[in-house]
C-alpha cells in the first residue's frame, strides 16, 4: 500500500471572531472560519472571484494565541492536516459530514489594521509540532517556542 500524506497550507481572512473554550482535560480549543479568495480570468475575459470558506480547529497554546490576538478579519497562514467529521442529524436521522482543518503551524499576515492585534509585518509566528490532539478528547503537549 502506498504511504498517504495529509498536509494543508491556506492563506486568508477570519469570516468572524476566533470561538474559544476548554475541553473537559483544561485543553484550550478555538475554532475559527477562514476566507480564501481565488481570483481567475474566464476564456471571455471576464475577471472572477471566487470564495472558499474553511472550518480551523486549533489546540493548545496556538489556540489561546489566536484567541487573543486575532479577530473577524484577521489575515492568517494557516498549515495543518484536514479532518473528516461525521454524524447523526438529530432532527432527521440523516447522516452528515464536513471536512475541516485542525491547525498543526501558524503565521500572523497583515498588520494592526487587518485586525492582528499586532504591529506591521513582525507577526509572531507558532511552530507548534505535536501540539493538536488527533481526537478532541486527547491531550496534546503545550511547546510554543515563544
Amino acid at each position: 500500500m502506498a504511504s498517504s500524506f495529509n498536509r494543508v497550507i491556506l492563506a486568508g481572512n477570519m469570516t468572524r471572531d476566533p470561538e474559544a473554550r476548554s475541553l473537559p482535560s483544561g485543553q484550550a480549543l478555538t475554532k475559527f472560519s477562514l476566507a480564501v479568495n481565488r481570483s481567475y480570468t474566464t476564456k471571455e475575459g471576464e475577471k472572477r472571484e471566487e470564495v472558499t470558506y474553511v472550518d480551523i480547529e486549533s489546540y493548545g497554546k496556538q489556540a489561546e494565541i489566536i484567541a487573543k490576538y486575532c479577530g473577524k478579519g484577521s489575515g492568517i497562514l494557516v498549515e495543518g492536516r484536514l479532518k473528516l467529521d461525521q454524524w447523526e442529524d438529530k432532527k432527521t436521522g440523516e447522516k452528515r459530514s464536513r471536512l475541516g482543518v485542525v491547525l498543526e503551524n501558524f503565521t500572523f499576515i497583515g498588520g494592526r489594521g487587518q485586525g492582528s492585534g499586532e504591529e506591521g509585518g513582525s507577526a509572531p509566528r507558532s511552530r507548534g509540532g505535536n501540539d493538536t490532539p488527533s481526537a478532541p478528547a486527547d491531550q496534546g503537549g503545550d511547546d510554543v517556542p515563544f
